[in-house]
């Protein structure tokens, strides 16, 4: 697996967004401050592939993934890995009630020669190729196919992070042996035996099937064959003698037939003369043809004189006169007499509205003269109440005057003051106001109620003589319209004269009716009676032309009966003579018949001979018989032929299945792979051991016993030590020189797409010397140059960073961590 971009977004340190483009970084390493981030970098690559990173501590430390407040962290890596190009694809999001969950996940195939610079041309998922993995469950044996490493196994050989460096290092036995298995592709040893074994199965249930074929083919031996082939001989010799005897048959058979066919037509004749009889009453149709043609004549008159009756009844009628013409001045007579009475009820009306009216008028006037004496008198009151009230004014100032004094209203001295009277003339002039006033307003409403009277009876008045008009002009117009009028008696016999004429009509229009119908049942009678006539001669005709080839006598076209009676006697003459003639003819079918029975007994008895049954159809079932004996022939040389061809196939199935059976054999104990395993492992120590020879400065090497790994100290007379014995310094070199070894040789013998081709190492070069440290960068510098794989660093000692060529400096600030590329 190689990286080739990294894009960020609210991970962790970086809170933007932030691209690390490793396109053409074959040697690179990750510099900056502690706590910059740098290891971050590595988090989101492991992040990207496997949702998870080494020292979050599993799935439970998913929110680490989310910067300081973030509610999304998104990351994107492109990898190659085994010649194709991938793109993996993982969001967080933490949701309303705090819980943080994986959103999206997914791996694409890139198509061939994508340019990942496009990625920042903002790019739909749709864009990116082909979907391999669409959920986070399909994530894991997607990124497992692509990679060809498990996570722990990823951790351990391709991006090795902080306090994990020395895991393949300490591992035990079984878990390094399980990681090489996934390295080299050794798994599919166990899949190459599962296969052999499935495929001896297979070749041996098609060895099975081929037996049961074989046993059920064991008929077909030398004498079923020669069986076969004297049948075949046998039937064809039959055909020849069929062949043979068949002409002879079928002249017998036409004879026969020839002479049964001649008795047949003389049967049929003597049943087409023995038909020819005729119909019952053809006598009597003439007859009846007769009397129905007197009938409709009859009919046909009487129709006649009941219409004469009719048309002259219709003229009196007319000459009449008009009907509705006497009717309406009759109506005009009674009219004129209604309405006389009428108007003489409507003038008495008019008369006594007219006496009506005038004593409301007179009541009116009356009513008014009454309100004015009202109106008067009340004015009289009024005036009456004022001077009362000056007169008490009066009497109440006296009450203050003083003889001699001035008077407070003139100012003149008072001589003499006046006696004040007894009782107040005011309180008598309101009375009189008030009675005043009531019989005014009393002779108002009398005079509004006369009014009203006036009005209404003014009113009736008026309707009464519009009705008496109208009524007067509607007369006028009847005394008008009677001015020739008959007299109503004449009036009256003339609609009487009418009334019986009309009866007599109708009468003879019902005699016309009643005649027509008789007419026409009688014209009905003659029809069906012609009709029988000319049926009768129909079926003649019919019976005569069936007779054409006797040659008939002619018929008698007058008479009917007469023609039926001459065709029945001639009919008669020619079946007498037939019937002469067949028993001669009838000897001779029999002969025929006898003739074709012996030749066909003969046949019979050839299939018979042959162990066939009776023939139906001798050269139709000669022919069946033939081609049966020969499918039986063929049939038994394709089954000796399927049975040669069934031979060679059991054959190649039971060398099929016996070899891989011996493949299944071989690789079920498992002895080819631990054979593998230990010469894979005896490489790696013997490359590490080299590696770690250069970094120690010739003090170690590197040894295995048992799945074990040692070191040999030579600076200690070549003592043997446990790598878990080796100090934090040696640690990280035995560590360096395994991961480089695995990086170095494992890659090249892997048979799966877990081929190594970049190594990412993150530990702490700082506690090396100068000269070990020289000696690593060396080392690294030797592998970054072959240029088949990365190599990157994650350090913060600048010695060690200033020989790499390619720089990714992480910067922090309060808000979000960067990544600027320096050096080439």
């Amino acid at each position: 697996m190689r990286p080739m971009r990294l894009d960020m977004a609210g991970f962790t340190v970086f809170r933007d967004e932030t691209t690390v483009d490793f396109t053409d970084a074959d040697f690179f390493a990750l510099v900056g401050p502690t706590g910059s981030g740098k290891s971050t970098v590595l988090d989101a690559i492991c992040f990207a592939l496997y949702g998870t990173v080494p020292r979050w501590g599993g799935a439970r430390g998913l929110a680490n993934a989310l910067a300081p407040s973030a509610t999304e962290a998104r990351v994107r890596l492109v990898f190659e890995s085994a010649g194709d190009r991938y793109v993996a694809t993982r969001v967080v999001r933490r949701d309303g009630r705090g819980t943080v969950k994986t959103a999206n996940a997914g791996l694409q195939l890139m198509p061939p020669g994508f340019d990942v610079t496009k990625l920042d041309t903002g790019l739909s998922p749709d864009d990116l190729g082909e979907v391999v993995a669409g959920t986070p469950a399909e994530m894991e044996q997607a990124v497992l196919d692509a990679v060809g490493l498990p996570y722990e196994q990823f951790t351990s050989c391709v991006v090795l992070p902080q306090g994990q460096f020395a895991d393949f290092l300490h591992a035990k036995p079984a878990t390094r042996q399980q990681i090489l298995v996934n390295l080299l592709g050794l798994g599919v040893y166990e899949s190459v035996q599962k296969k052999a074994v499935e495929r001896a199965g297979q070749a041996e249930a098609k060895l099975e099937t081929v037996d049961k074929m074989l046993g059920g083919l064991a008929d077909v031996d030398d004498e079923s064959l020669t069986a076969a082939r004297e049948r075949v001989d046998a039937m064809r010799e039959l055909a020849a003698a069929v062949a043979a005897a068949v002409p002879e048959w079928e002249r017998a058979r036409a004879t026969a037939g020839e002479r049964a066919a001649a008795l047949a037509a003389l049967d049929a004749e003597l049943g087409v003369l023995a038909r020819v009889r005729p119909p019952d009453g053809t006598a009597e149709l003439a007859r009846a043809v007769t009397q129905a043609r007197v009938a409709a004549d009859e009919a046909a008159a009487a129709v006649g004189l009941a219409e004469e009756r009719e048309e002259k009844l219709r003229g009196e009628l007319a000459a009449a006169g008009d009907e509705s013409a006497l009717r309406l001045h009759l109506k005009a007579y009674a009219d004129r007499d209604r309405l006389t009475a009428e108007a003489a009820t409507v003038r008495a009306a008019v008369d006594a509205a007219r006496t009506e009216h005038e004593a409301a008028v007179a009541a009116l006037a009356a009513a008014r003269a009454d309100a004015q004496r009202a109106e008067t008198e009340l004015e009289s009151a009024f005036r009456a109440h004022e001077d009362a009230k000056a007169a008490d004014q009066a009497v109440a100032l006296r009450a203050h005057l003083v003889g001699g004094a001035p008077c407070p209203v003139c100012e003149q001295t008072v001589t003499a003051v006046p006696a004040v009277p007894k009782g107040s003339a005011v309180s008598r002039a309101i009375e009189a106001g008030k009675a005043a006033r009531a019989a005014s307003e009393a002779a108002k409403r009398v005079v509004q109620e006369r009014d009203t009277t006036a009005r209404d009876s003014d009113r009736v008045l008026l309707r009464a003589r519009t009705q008496h008009d109208q009524l007067g002009a509607r007369l006028a117009e009847l005394d008008e319209q009677l001015t020739d009028a008959p007299a109503p008696e004449r009036l009256r016999e003339s609609l009487a004269e009418h009334a019986r004429l009309r009866t007599a009509l109708e009468e003879a229009a019902g005699a016309v009716r009643a005649g027509r119908e008789a007419a026409r049942r009688a014209r009905g009678a003659l029809d069906a009676a012609q009709e029988r006539l000319r049926r009768a001669w129909r079926d003649f005709d019919a019976v005569r032309d069936g007779l054409a080839r006797f040659g008939p006598p002619a018929a008698d076209r007058d008479d009917v009966a007469a023609a039926w009676a001459a065709l029945a006697g001639w009919a008669g003459e020619q079946a007498r003579a037939r019937r002469a003639e067949r028993d001669g003819l009838a000897d001779s079918v029999e002969a025929a018949q006898r003739a074709a029975a012996e030749v066909a007994d003969g046949i019979a008895a050839l299939f018979t001979a042959a162990g066939l049954d009776a023939p139906q159809d001798a050269p139709r079932d000669v022919a069946v018989a033939v081609e049966r004996a020969e499918a039986e022939l063929r049939r038994l040389d394709e089954r000796r032929e399927q049975a040669a061809g069934l031979r060679e196939q059991r054959a190649g199935h039971e060398h099929e299945a016996r070899v891989a059976r011996a493949l299944a054999s071989h690789l079920r104990a498992n002895n080819f792979e631990r054979w593998l395993l230990t010469e894979a492992l005896d490489l790696l120590v013997d490359g590490a051991s080299g590696i770690l020879r250069e970094l120690s400065g010739g003090q170690y090497d590197l040894v295995h016993d048992k799945g074990e790994f040692f070191v040999v100290d030579h600076h200690d007379a070549g003592l043997r030590r446990g790598v878990r014995t080796l100090s934090g310094g040696e640690t990280f070199q035995a560590s360096l020189a395994l991961a480089l070894a695995l990086s170095e040789q494992l890659a090249g013998m892997s048979t799966t797409a877990a081929s190594l081709e970049s190594i990412v190492l993150d530990e702490g070069f700082g506690t090396l010397d100068a000269a070990t440290l020289d000696t690593v960068a060396a080392t690294l510098e030797n592998l970054a140059a072959r240029g088949d794989r990365m190599v990157g660093v994650v350090t913060h000692v600048p010695a060690l960073a200033e020989r790499i060529p390619v720089r990714f400096e992480v910067r922090k600030d309060a808000r979000t961590a960067r990544v600027e590329r320096t050096g080439l």
